[in-house]
């Protein structure tokens, strides 16, 4: 049951019409409900953000448990539209992919759609590597490659001071860069559909140490105010030319290995036929052709 959002109204007064304007915006839209997963390694903030998001504290975080043990959805109601957040435990674990962890997601998503996904990392870890790709792999062999579509890559811990004499803007397009490339080839997208359809990349910054603006409002060290901008790419996405991804038991199973490649049976049994068996019989009577007879036939 969807709680009303109260924690709106603690947001500085900026943020609040902000806020309201884009879920006014959705509404215009016909859309009355907006439902969000979460998802990407343990400890990168995911909780947080949510919290941050609601300006609330919704989900519990605690400094020594980097996650939520089991996936948990946050709803909350506001003049008639219910935000949806669903919460996920991180799906890396000694430092592999964790399938326990994934299907334990999925099994939480069956029958529900997923109108966005958040995949989220930190600002501050300053490589990829294969693990990442593992991941990205992961999530689209899960749901398919249909569910970055409707993503949004979410680094967080974004104030911070760049390594190396780099500019703010500059370590953040390096990083952004990187981590994009990664999902693409993860996500397994050909040269054009890179081109037809970007995912976007937001910074989120969850310490209670943030900066804030005039208005009170927490900012990034290259002045935009975070909250309201991550929800209104949140908001562009939601409402893109693409479908919300629903999760159903077929999504969930996967695609049936004793069904894959059945149409190519017939053909591959004409090849054998045409190239292997007339080949043979061919060869054993041209044998039986170049025996010599016995004398008495």
């Amino acid at each position: 049951m969807a709680r009303e959002w109260t924690g709106i109204q603690l947001f500085p007064l900026a943020t609040q019409t902000k806020l309201l304007e884009l879920l006014g915006d959705l509404k215009t839209k016909e859309r009355d409900s907006l439902t969000i997963l979460v998802m990407g390694k343990g400890g990168v903030g995911k909780s947080s953000t949510i919290n941050s998001i609601l300006g609330e504290r919704a989900v519990a975080v605690s400094a020594f448990q980097s996650d939520v043990p089991r996936p948990v959805m946050v709803s909350r109601e506001r003049s008639g539209f219910t935000l949806n957040i669903i919460d996920t435990p991180g799906i890396v674990e000694g430092g592999y992919v964790n399938d326990q962890a994934l299907d334990l997601i999925k099994r939480f998503l069956l029958n529900k759609t997923i109108d966005v996904l958040l995949y989220v990392d930190r600002l501050d870890a300053y490589r990829v590597d294969n693990l990442d790709k593992q991941i990205v792999k992961a999530i689209t062999e899960s749901f398919g490659k249909e569910i970055w579509h409707k993503g949004v890559v979410v680094l967080t811990h974004a104030q911070l001071t760049p390594p190396d004499c780099l500019g703010y803007d500059d370590f953040f397009g390096k990083r952004s860069e990187a981590l994009l490339k990664v999902v693409e080839s993860g996500g397994r997208f050909r040269k054009r559909e890179i081109q037809g359809h970007s995912i976007p990349v937001v910074l989120v910054e969850n310490s209670s140490r943030c900066n804030k603006n005039e208005r009170e409002e927490k900012i990034l060290p290259n002045g935009s105010a975070w909250i309201p901008n991550i929800v209104e790419v949140i908001t562009k996405v939601a409402t893109n030319e693409s479908s919300s991804i629903l999760v159903d038991q077929k999504l969930i199973d996967g695609p049936n290995a004793n069904e894959r490649g059945k149409i190519f049976i017939p053909l591959i049994m004409a090849f054998q036929y045409f190239f292997v068996v007339k080949q043979v019989k061919k060869w054993i009577k041209d044998d039986i052709a170049k025996q010599p007879k016995s004398s008495w036939e």
